[in-house]
């Protein structure tokens, strides 16, 4: 049972090097209890002018766990207990076209995912869930991110097809100029399913990627230690933006992410 005091209006999901809940005031450690098991790491839960915000590092503290580990069923049912109903998600992504530089921010608009073995549903049994994934990310917060990022200074590509990959390998460059062919935009290991359990917890979830590399389509092979030089350069920019950004989100959903199961069950 959650108690009232640990709650939380807006989750964050903190991707490659993004491991700060000290960004807010008031932070205390909670570990929450789920259906699926443990969650990346403890939530923590603080507070930024009057609005509470929850914290899941991804990879949890350390990076010590790879994409295809995660357990992404627990840290959504969390945000999902504690009250959250819209989550903010950074990850570390690898660009697919010249123009997506790096240091460029993504809000991605589409995925195609290529894992393999992922727990992607929250629905095994009993009850069926054919959740839609037309589109998958919640546009209210997409465009809440586009127009408020266009003050920021920072570039911001508005669009994007997010390739999710099982990793912990790297693509072939045979499989990274095929995900060209195929108009997709990034490539990482982390949206999915993610985003998907999010609708069906009828979360609004909206994707901030930051490009830390050209992915091997480029010919030069994807370094671990060049993407974390390169978010080591973005994190800070993230942590401002995100601070300038939250008490500027809209209080109410006028989307459909909360009803996202209407039509779903059977």
């Amino acid at each position: 049972m959650i108690s009232s005091e640990n709650t939380a209006d807006i989750g964050i999901i903190g991707g490659t090097g993004v491991y700060d809940p000290e960004i807010f005031e008031e932070v205390k450690e909670i570990k929450v209890y789920t259906p699926f098991g443990e969650t990346s790491d403890l939530v923590s839960i603080g507070d930024y002018k009057g609005i509470k915000v929850a914290f899941i590092p991804r990879h949890g503290r350390g990076h010590s766990i790879p994409p295809h580990k995660i357990n992404y069923r627990a840290n959504i049912w969390a945000f999902k207990q504690l009250g959250v109903s819209r989550i903010i998600a950074s990850s570390a992504v690898g660009s697919l076209r010249k123009e997506y530089k790096r240091g460029d921010f993504v809000i991605p608009d589409q995925f195609i995912d290529r894992t393999k073995k992922r727990l992607d549903t929250f629905y095994e049994g009993g009850q069926l869930c054919h959740i839609s994934s037309a589109d998958p990310f919640c546009p209210q917060l997409r465009e809440f991110f586009i127009d408020f990022t266009r003050h920021t200074g920072l570039k911001i590509q508005q669009r994007g097809t997010y390739v999710c990959i099982e990793g912990p390998r790297f693509s072939t460059r045979a499989e990274s100029k095929l995900f060209r062919l195929w108009n997709a935009h990034i490539i990482g290991m982390t949206v999915y399913p993610e985003c998907m359990l999010a609708r069906e917890a009828e979360l609004c979830y909206v994707s901030v990627a930051m490009v830390t590399d050209y992915d091997v389509w480029a010919e030069k092979p994807v370094s671990a230690r060049e993407i974390i030089k390169t978010m080591g350069e973005s994190v800070e920019k993230f942590k401002k933006m995100i601070l300038n950004a939250i008490p500027k989100i809209p209080k109410e959903r006028e989307c459909s992410c909360a009803y996202c199961l209407k039509d779903a069950l059977v």
